[in-house]
């Protein structure tokens, strides 16, 4: 598992979150479990108020937007196998996590 792998989504939304992707660093591959963000349909969200913290991708012919306020741990075991990868857009993808956890006092 490589970080930047996307993986069909699995759960109970995956008609509104098709993938998830993969974000978090190799240096934790010994745990069995991944931190992924959803990758939303973008017809399911509407106007988007930052292009920087939701970008856009097309994966599978289905445009989705990265969306790190959903981000979430899961099991290796329900991830599957990668279907793509968003490895050359790995400074959008950690943009968008940075401007999420920007601290702004």
């Amino acid at each position: 598992m490589a970080q930047f792998d996307v993986y069909r989504n699995s759960g109970k939304h995956r008609d509104v979150i098709p993938f998830v992707v993969a974000v978090q660093s190799s240096l934790y591959d010994d745990y069995d479990r991944r931190v992924v963000v959803p990758l939303v349909r973008t017809s399911a969200l509407g106007t988007l108020a930052s292009p920087r913290l939701n970008p856009t991708f097309k994966i599978k012919k289905i445009s989705v937007v990265l969306h790190p306020l959903e981000i979430v741990s899961v099991s290796v075991s329900v991830l599957g196998e990668p279907i793509a990868s968003l490895k050359a857009e790995a400074e959008r993808v950690i943009g968008s996590i940075d401007d999420l956890l920007l601290r702004v006092d």
